[in-house]
């Protein structure tokens, strides 16, 4: 690619997540954190909890999530997730995994979130959503839908993915959006967004859609299971079946920082009435 063509490439994706603060007409926010509490507090509690252990729930991950400010803080009006190499617990990492469950959930709506990605081998950030019923029937067939993941043996890559009841782990349906001209992810802030309605999910990368599914897209029978009430988890895992370990190149402490997370809900025409 010569320096022109490159030059333009970036102009237009820095363009992009500049403009890419809020969908377009026709959205009504209707849930957020912008993270304006004092440095050094927790996030607030009335919108996030923690999910706390180690393994990463069967993906053989490397961290232990704790509830400590050292793995989950606000500093600059920003939350940051931060993972440590420390011992803890079973562990020599710590991160930490927040969650909306119970306190925040929605079936159809616009999820967004601005975030900035460490870089390194074994990295694995996520932004993603679990319907509210997994306590009731479990996973893969409450649904997940995976807004951004990133591993760090790709610097330039980002997943957008669900996964479901026959179509999950490496079998999950999803598409990738790869950055032009070798830049990482992790070099900016990125607004990482779906939307989600009836028979349908798509994901935006800085306002530019990237891929969508619909229940056609799935494998033969298979079932679709995103027309439920969703909560929005964010965490930065540390090693684990997908992204390998982190190896001497990898510099700890690592930070995923999120700048906000917003949710918006689709607002019927002029003279509808909503369901």
């Amino acid at each position: 690619m010569n320096s022109n063509v490159l030059l333009k490439s970036l102009l237009c994706f820095t363009l992009a997540a500049a403009s890419a603060t809020a969908p377009e007409n026709g959205w009504r926010l209707v849930w957020s954190d912008e993270f304006k509490q004092p440095d050094g507090s927790r996030p607030d509690p009335s919108k996030w909890k923690y999910d706390i252990g180690g393994g990463g729930w069967g993906n053989r991950e490397l961290e232990y999530y704790t509830s400590r400010k050292k793995n989950a803080r606000i500093e600059g009006g920003r939350l940051i997730i931060e993972a440590r190499r420390e011992k803890y617990k079973n562990s020599r990492i710590t991160s930490a995994r927040l969650l909306t469950s119970g306190r925040f959930s929605l079936t159809y709506g616009r999820f967004e979130a601005r975030i900035k990605i460490p870089r390194g081998q074994g990295v694995w950030p996520a932004f993603w959503l679990l319907s509210t019923n997994i306590g009731s029937i479990g996973w893969p067939d409450c649904g997940e839908i995976d807004i951004m993941e990133n591993i760090g043996r790709e610097p330039g890559t980002v997943h957008g993915t669900v996964h479901g009841p026959g179509y999950f782990a490496a079998h999950g349906v999803g598409g990738p959006v790869t950055l032009p001209g070798g830049v990482a992810v992790a070099d900016d802030f990125h607004v990482f967004a779906v939307e989600c309605e009836p028979g349908r999910v798509t994901w935006f990368m800085d306002g530019r859609q990237y891929f969508s599914v619909t229940p056609a897209d799935l494998p033969a029978n298979a079932r679709w299971v995103f027309d439920q009430p969703k909560f929005l988890l964010l965490n930065l895992a540390i090693g684990g079946t997908w992204p390998g370990s982190p190896d001497d190149s990898t510099q700890f402490p690592l930070q995923m920082v999120v700048d906000y997370v917003r949710v918006y809900e689709k607002v019927p025409p002029a003279g509808i009435r909503p369901q």
